[in-house]
């Protein structure tokens, strides 16, 4: 029946419109009581890898190391600490497990994982370069710094860009 499906269109409408006035209203009221910056709600495991990430900066600056950079990010991937060793630019990927199972922390830095660091450190290497050897492309190297149970364990040269 015709008068039947336009009274189902209408009632089907007047749901929606409520629908919106509802969800406009929810909107506005959550703008006004949110605050004035951005609040990132980390997971359980974002925060342990952020603090993996301080311990070894801790670390490596015990060491003699000097970090100048850390989380860089570009659509190539993400560079965790960069450091100053003499002339040496750093390039470190910090990697943290619970246990030793299935290889450990270093393991985890697979082929995969070497070209996406490779491919982050040529996007910031002009900048850097610019910034700390006055243009001149320094010597660079690609550390892992395993942050394990059992402590962290640096490994220098990890791997090399081909």
């Amino acid at each position: 029946m015709p008068g039947e499906d336009q009274f189902i269109h209408a009632l089907a409408r007047t749901a929606q419109k409520k629908a919106v006035r509802s969800r406009r209203r929810r909107l506005s009221r959550a703008k006004t009581a949110a605050p004035a910056g951005p609040v990132a709600v980390l997971s359980p495991s974002q925060r342990a890898g952020q603090q993996a990430e301080q311990h070894a900066r801790r670390h490596l600056e015990a060491a003699g190391l000097t970090i100048v950079r850390q989380n860089l990010r570009c659509k190539a991937g993400e560079i965790d600490l960069i450091g100053l060793d003499g002339t040496a630019l750093i390039f470190i990927e910090v990697r943290h497990r619970h246990s030793r199972r299935y290889g450990g922390a270093a393991a985890s830095v697979n082929p995969q994982k070497q070209k996406r660091l490779i491919r982050a450190a040529n996007y910031f290497l002009p900048d850097l370069s610019r910034q700390y050897f006055g243009g001149a492309v320094p010597p660079c190297r690609f550390d892992v710094v395993a942050v394990e149970p059992d402590g962290i364990n640096w490994l220098k040269h990890a791997f090399a860009a081909r």
